[in-house]
């Protein structure tokens, strides 16, 4: 193991894999800061990606820059290609609303409207121009299924969202998103304010989903990533002095399957990182 050793696990995309999302050289500025810096991956198509590393390494960032959320951000920059589909999504003529369709988000707080359960699932599909009663009747019941929450309030759905319980306030947050059918769902720390109970399902559900969807997820708990991903990310901050003053900024430390990053990590700050030394 070195630290002065290739990344060939992080910057490099393997030709065996089929990528739902490749980024290529991401770095992200807010005005003349940079947050991230040259940042390379693929996330594999049906599998679950975990990004790991200390507050402050950019994991959000990077999350947040595969479907443009960046750009609600003033004077946020990217730098670099995000390829989906053949596209650049950062392309001039990529409608940034469309791409937040097939790529949705979960946040780390569970973010329920203050409407039904029902009308929650069905406001996506509703803005995309969907008033068929049966037609919204059939969205509301497979997404509400698909985030393992229709057996739980099938009975009650004129009841608010915001009086579930904080996990099942996460997988209506879950159903609301697949609601308008995406391709892949970040999820930024989606459990970090659930018990430990509501944690493990949503980890058994994105185990679920993975059949259907490419999820990425963020996460500050380690063992969440080893339970719950096919592929791991670790990021890391960078610091310098410049000017009498410490500039900070993430990067990628290494990229590869979840067993060999926990198992067999081929940086010393992987290692490091995960033997609990720094961070």
């Amino acid at each position: 193991m070195s630290s002065t050793a290739p990344a060939t696990v992080g910057n490099a995309l393997n030709p065996n894999i089929e990528y739902a999302i490749e980024a290529r050289n991401i770095s992200v500025f807010y005005g003349s800061y940079m947050a991230v810096q040259d940042v390379s991956l693929g996330i594999a198509r049906n599998k679950i990606t975990a990004f790991i590393g200390p507050s402050g390494c950019g994991k959000s960032t990077v999350l947040r820059v595969f479907n443009r959320m960046n750009d609600l951000v003033p004077g946020a920059r990217v730098e670099g290609e995000i390829i989906y589909r053949g596209e650049n999504l950062y392309a001039p003529e990529v409608d940034a609303v469309e791409v937040r369709r097939r790529i949705g988000m979960v946040f780390q707080k569970p973010n329920p409207f203050p409407k039904s359960i029902y009308d929650n699932v069905a406001y996506g599909p509703r803005l995309l121009g969907i008033r068929d009663k049966a037609q919204l009747d059939d969205i509301v019941e497979r997404s509400l299924r698909g985030a393992a929450l229709w057996d739980e309030v099938k009975t009650n759905l004129k009841k608010s969202g915001l009086a579930l319980s904080g996990g099942q306030q996460q997988r209506l947050c879950i159903a609301r998103t697949i609601a308008i059918d995406p391709d892949v769902i970040l999820m930024d720390e989606p459990c970090a304010s659930l018990d430990p109970i509501a944690t493990q399902r949503i980890e058994e559900l994105m185990r679920e989903l993975e059949e259907q969807y490419t999820i990425v997820i963020v996460t500050h708990n380690m063992q969440q990533a080893q339970r719950a991903s096919d592929y791991t990310a670790l990021f890391y901050i960078r610091k310098e002095e410049h000017e009498g003053r410490e500039r900070r900024w993430g990067y990628l430390v290494e990229f590869n399957e979840t067993y060999q990053i926990f198992n067999n990590p081929q940086m010393q700050e992987t290692a490091d990182y995960i033997a609990g030394r720094f961070g």
